[in-house]
């Protein structure tokens, strides 16, 4: 079958070179891709040096290529992504049904949180995350689960990428401060927005790991800050260990936060 072509040329040669590559269940030179794609050998090296810079394509001691780790981290990714909405769902609703307020799962990209999935009460009044939105890790109380998660050096990296921009008057926007908060949210397996991403509104977040204890995800309750109850804590702390459990993850297999 013909694959199809895209104005960007590169990007057309790197994936032919991927596919060649998929097609091989050991290492192969590169005369062997050279020949499957019709590149030319210094075409082709020059890509697949630039694969193997990012991890999609690895070059073994011999000088042959085989595909790359990274491939496997995205579509594990992916498939995390999808296996986790569907497993959460009825937790959700079973935790939205416990505490009548609204319901969030959150996927991490990049630097923000993305909001994947949601349920809400039945209630009039209630707070409503658009599924597609975004909000800065920072922000959210998952968010600063998920920061508290990668360590200092890389918490330090977020800040100055993003400048750790205010929203409301609550918004942790000093590095130290937020360190502070984001190493005790690990350590207590659960975090609070209180307030720092819009006033009003206060949320109990708590991370989702896989079977490989990695996080995938993040669970939070949704409230009008006046409405929302500590007593709760547990019982979002539950919801994320029932969906935890059901995408493989045990509490031995807990990776520890980097120092």
């Amino acid at each position: 079958m013909k694959r199809p072509t895209t104005a960007i040329q590169v990007l057309d040669r790197a994936v032919s070179l991927l596919d060649a590559l998929s097609h091989y269940p050991e290492p192969v030179s590169l005369k062997f891709l050279t020949a499957d794609t019709g590149l030319h050998a210094s075409t082709a090296f020059r890509i697949l040096q630039a694969l193997v810079a990012h991890g999609f394509v690895e070059r073994t001691e011999s000088g042959n290529y085989v595909l790359g780790t990274r491939l496997l981290q995205l579509g594990h990714r992916v498939r995390a992504g999808t296996d986790v909405r569907r497993e959460a769902r009825g937790v959700m609703e079973w935790l939205r049904d416990a505490v009548e307020e609204s319901v969030n799962l959150t996927l991490r990209e990049g630097d923000e949180v993305v909001y994947v999935e949601r349920v809400t009460p039945a209630r009039s009044i209630r707070v409503e995350q658009v599924i597609g939105s975004r909000a800065p890790l920072h922000v959210t109380a998952v968010g600063k689960l998920m920061l508290g998660e990668m360590g200092d050096t890389v918490l330090a990296g977020y800040a100055a990428r993003t400048g750790l921009e205010r929203y409301t008057k609550n918004t942790l926007t000093d590095l130290e401060g937020l360190k502070r908060e984001t190493r005790r949210d690990a350590a207590r397996g659960y975090a609070l927005d209180n307030e720092e991403a819009e006033l009003g509104v206060g949320c109990i977040g708590v991370v989702i790991r896989d079977g490989g204890g990695n996080v995938v995800a993040g669970l939070s309750v949704s409230a009008p800050i006046d409405r929302r109850r500590e007593e709760w804590i547990p019982l979002v702390q539950e919801a994320g260990r029932k969906i935890s459990a059901r995408l493989g993850f045990t509490a031995a297999k807990a990776a520890p936060a980097p120092a």
